[in-house]
């Protein structure tokens, strides 16, 4: 795999990841009239919103794999290539960032990492379908709201599930915590807690199953609990491996430490997302891209017309 380019054939930007953050910030690098290319690795966690009624400008919803093809084609409207590949390596090389493949390599000056996060997702059957239907879902502060004065369990382990579980009290009156980590009998802080909050404790299912538009949950008693809505707090794992290779910065869940630039420890490299520490949300990722891209416009000698 060749490193070596022409000077012309430097880019001004690479971003790696199309998501609304990826997308944005190449949208606005086009704009200023930058040299940039995305990355498209084709698993935006966007996709798997059924209907979003917290994004702004669409009051009536919309799913995530529309709202990720009105970002495309934004970028497209101002010729932004999108290439279909998955970045394996990203290195320094002259002062120019190199990111390559398994077959090709692209040369930059400067990159934006809008890479996400991959959610650990609980074993149950037609997962897609789960989700899809929205008796898994992802995000409380995305839908909550949706889910209102539904049945809602919420699996998770200790403290973490009892903090969602408390969140979650805002929507429903019927709110279960399933500690993940307890068996069959959880910590007895916990459970004193979740009496505070006038939430049900129990600990881990053995089984989760789709069925009939709900999620059944079987226990080691052999007991089974219906959920109209469960929400899996199992953390998510931050795909920041690129820039861990450069060294730069994360937090304790492996997440991009960034400044108010969102430039990481990296000089030129970037993160926007749900990769950078803090609320993962997509009006917060596109205002990382708004961010990052003009950081990134004004850190590149200038262009004038």
């Amino acid at each position: 795999m060749s490193t070596s380019a022409p000077l012309d054939d430097v880019l001004d930007c690479l971003v790696i990841g199309a998501g609304p953050a990826g997308l944005t910030a190449a949208t606005y690098l086009a704009r200023y009239r930058r040299k940039v290319m995305v990355i498209d690795g084709g698993s935006s966690r966007a996709r798997w919103i059924p209907a979003s009624h917290n994004c702004p400008g669409f009051p009536f919803g919309v799913a995530g794999n529309d709202l990720l093809q009105r970002f495309r084609a934004q970028a497209d409207e101002f010729a932004v290539p999108i290439v279909p590949t998955r970045i394996d390596t990203l290195t320094r090389e002259g002062g120019d960032f190199v990111a390559g493949d398994s077959r090709h390599s692209w040369r930059a000056r400067q990159v934006i990492l809008a890479t996400g996060v991959v959610d650990r997702l609980p074993e149950i059957n037609d997962v897609e379908q789960a989700i899809a239907s929205g008796v898994l879902r992802l995000c409380a502060v995305c839908d909550g709201y949706e889910a209102r004065d539904e049945v809602i369990g919420v699996l998770g382990p200790g403290d973490v599930v009892m903090g969602h579980a408390e969140f979650l009290r805002t929507f429903s009156r019927q709110v279960t915590a399933l500690d993940s980590q307890a068996g069959d009998a959880p910590a007895e802080a916990l459970r004193q807690r979740a009496d505070a909050g006038g939430i049900v404790l129990r600990g881990a299912p053995v089984r989760l199953t789709l069925r009939d538009g709900a999620c059944h949950a079987t226990f080691a008693d052999g007991s089974c609990e219906r959920f109209d809505t469960l929400y899996p707090v199992l953390g998510a794992d931050a795909q920041s491996a690129l820039a861990r290779a450069l060294h730069a910065g994360v937090d304790e869940s492996g997440e991009l430490r960034v400044d108010s630039s969102m430039q990481t420890s990296v000089a030129g490299l970037y993160a926007i997302g749900d990769v950078v520490s803090g609320l993962n949300q997509i009006s917060v990722a596109v205002g990382h891209a708004a961010l990052a891209a003009t950081a990134v416009h004004r850190q590149l000698p200038p262009n004038k017309r």
